[in-house]
C-alpha cells in the first residue's frame, strides 16, 4: 500500500502523539507500505516554525530530512500540473497546503492519512 501523510500526521507520528488514530498508526508502522510526505508539508512546517506557531527540537531543515530518513518516508515532489490543478478544486477547503495535498492524492492515487474532515469532503480516499 502507498499513502500520503497530512502534515499534522507526520508531526504526530514523530512525537508519538496519542491523537494519531489506530488505522493511521497501522498504515505507517507496517514496514511494507510506502509512506509519502509532500514537499508541501515541508514548506508548511518551515512557515509555521518561522511564524512561531510550531516549535521543533531542531531547525526544520534538519528535523524534516532526519525524520524522513529515520522512518523511511518517501518525498513526494510537487509537479507543475499539480500546482496548477489546485484552481479547479471545489472551494471547500481554504488551506493552500491541504488543497495541494488533495490534488497530489488525486494525481498519484494515494490515500491521505488525515483527521481533517474537510479533506474527506473531496474526491480522495482518506484513512483515519
Amino acid at each position: 500500500m502507498k499513502a500520503l501523510l497530512d502534515t499534522h500526521v507526520f508531526l504526530w507520528w514523530n512525537t508519538n502523539d496519542p491523537r494519531l488514530s489506530p488505522a493511521a498508526h497501522e498504515v505507517i508502522a507496517e514496514g511494507q507500505n510506502e509512506v509519502f510526505v509532500s514537499v508541501a508539508s515541508a514548506w508548511e512546517i518551515a512557515i509555521k516554525v518561522g511564524r512561531g506557531s510550531l516549535i521543533l527540537p531542531e531547525p526544520p531543515e534538519l528535523y524534516v530530512p532526519d525524520r524522513l530518513k529515520l522512518h523511511h518516508f518517501r518525498i513526494l515532489p510537487i509537479r507543475l500540473e499539480q500546482a496548477l490543478r489546485v484552481h479547479g478544486l471545489p472551494d471547500i477547503h481554504r488551506d493552500p497546503f491541504d488543497r495541494l495535498l488533495i490534488v497530489q492524492s488525486q494525481f498519484e492515487d494515494l490515500p491521505i492519512l488525515t483527521n481533517d474532515a474537510v479533506i474527506a469532503r473531496y474526491d480522495v480516499n482518506v484513512i483515519w
